[in-house]
Order: C-alpha cells, then structure tokens, then sequence
C-alpha cells in the first residue's frame, strides 16, 4: 500500500440502499443532496461520491436529475466528483453508466464482481413506511443479486478510463475482487496509483472483522504493492471503527449517510458534515493530516476539473 501523505476523506452522500422511513436527515431531492455535500466539502471532504434520487427517494440513473446536481457542487467547490456505476441491482448497465457517461467525471466508483447485495433486513426494523415502493425495493435484494460481470467491468473501464479519461475508486467487497482487479490491470486497462476501497459488513461480501480489513490490505500488498491507495468503511454501525482502522494503517476513510445513518450508539447523523467533522478529528488525533481536493487529485493522478463536462 502506498502511505497517504495526507488522508483523502470521501463522503458518499446518499446511496441507494438506506431508504427514507429509516431517516429523515437522508438527502433524496436534487437540491438535498447539493446542499449535504457543500455541508461535507466544508467540514473537510476531498471526495464527493453521488448517487441520484427522485425526489420521494427512490434510486434514479437519468442524466437530467445528475444536472440537477453535478454543477451546483462544483459552481460551489472544489471537490473531487465520484459518479456511481453501481446505482442499485435494479437497474441495467446502461443506466447505471448514465451519469458518470454524462459527466465524464475525475473519479467514478467500480464494483468488482458480480454478487449478493443483501440488505432486506432493513424491511424487518420498518413498521411505519413514508412511500409504497420502500419495502418492495428493499426486501426484493433477497433474491436479486447484484450483477457485475467481467464483460461490465472491462466496459466500464475502456468507456468512462480510456474514452474519457475518468479513474476508478475500486470498490471490492471480498478478497476474491482484489484479484478481479489484479486481471484487469495485468490486461493493462488499470494503470497505478489506483484507489481501492475495502467494503465490509454488507451481507453477502466480507464481515466486518478487522481481522479481514488487514487480511484484504496484506492480500492486496501481495498482489500491487505500492501501486495502489487503500480505504475502507463497514456499513452500519461498524462505519467509525473502520475507517479508523484504515487511516491507522496508512490508507484514506470513506464516510457518508449511504454507508451509514448513524453518529453513535442509538443517535442518528443528522447530516454528512457531522460524520466527516466526527472521523476529521479521529485522523488527526492520530497525527495525520486531512487532504484537501488538489492533494487528492495529485495522489491519485486524476485529470483535473477541466476534464469533467459540464
């Protein structure tokens, strides 16, 4: 792994997963989401990582509702945008592509590999539900994986890496997706310093042990050795503990409300900014310096906001 020099904070402002009857600090309207992460650039966020919503927050890809967001961050900062290519399982891949191919933006995330998403539990805590599509929507990842074959994965890479000139947050919720990755760098299509962000906790990737955060990060030093940049978060209530964990190590943090609702024990977050204030002054209790966007972009060799379309 390569040591951060500063660390990178990322806040994944919405997600798809978390629905709105869980929380009511979760942004869904396009003006929502702007405003959390202008609130999250503030409090020391280098990396904006967006999902879209329709306003009764229901997960969308339409490249009309990311223009509604997109440029009032960047009007407004100087943040690095992280476009999803995962959306949700319900969507197709051209869908999925769909606003990160609008935007050609410095980073885009990347699942490595096909697998289970599951987070039906979350219909088991819910009685009193804002909209009819929630609960469907939720329990349906029982039994709808989450499809991201090798096929997708290079099409990705050669439409938004080589044709647009976007890198990747190299999101691999298992060990078997660092050596996804590891093949398609050995193709060639992922060149270093390449950012990989250790997922864990969501039920059908890795646990949230940290026994696994350092087997992934040795695993991961086996196969890249210094040419890549770590990160991690644990879904849920595993969220704080976890990125700690990561900048002890050396590696970057990830926080946001599509990772976790939470703040502390029993108390929810009541915007992004209060979970990136939180995990800023854990990172630099430890003696580490917090990365500002243009730190981020040297590191991980993006190509400036110049490069993004507007």
């Amino acid at each position: 792994m390569r040591t951060a020099e500063q660390v990178v904070i990322s806040t994944a402002i919405t997600g798809s997963v978390n629905v709105p009857s869980q929380s009511d600090y979760l942004p869904l309207s396009a003006e929502e989401i702007v405003a959390s992460a202008l609130e999250a650039v503030e409090a020391g966020s280098a990396i904006i990582h967006l999902h879209a919503r329709h306003p009764d927050g229901r997960p969308a890809w339409e490249a009309e509702i990311y223009e509604q967001i997109v440029p009032g961050i960047l009007e407004q900062t100087d943040a690095v945008i992280n476009i999803t290519t995962g959306g949700s399982s319900a969507m197709t891949m051209d869908q999925r592509l769909a606003g990160a191919l609008r935007f050609a933006p410095e980073l885009a995330s990347l699942n490595m590999g096909s697998m289970n998403f599951v987070y039906s539990g979350i219909a088991d805590r819910i009685d009193d539900w804002k909209h009819d599509w929630e609960k469907q929507y939720v329990l349906n990842t029982y039994s709808h994986p989450f499809i991201n074959s090798f096929d997708r994965i290079e099409h990705t890479l050669r439409e938004l890496g080589e044709g647009l000139g976007t890198r990747f947050e190299f999101e691999c919720y298992d060990i078997g997706h660092l050596y996804s990755l590891a093949y398609f760098v050995d193709l060639g299509l992922v060149k270093p310093p390449f950012l990989i962000q250790g997922v864990f906790g969501i039920l059908g990737g890795i646990g949230a042990d940290h026994e696994n955060l350092t087997h992934m990060v040795a695993i991961a030093d086996k196969l890249f050795g210094d040419d890549y940049y770590f990160s991690a978060f644990a879904a849920g209530r595993h969220q704080m503990q976890f990125a700690t964990h990561s900048a002890w190590l050396g590696g970057n943090v990830r926080v946001g409300l599509e990772d976790s609702l939470w703040i502390g024990k029993g108390r929810l977050a009541t915007s992004n900014a209060e979970q990136v204030r939180k995990i800023r002054a854990v990172v630099e209790d430890l003696g580490r310096p917090i990365a500002t966007p243009d730190d981020a972009r040297r590191m991980l060799g993006l190509k400036g906001r110049a490069g993004v379309t507007l």
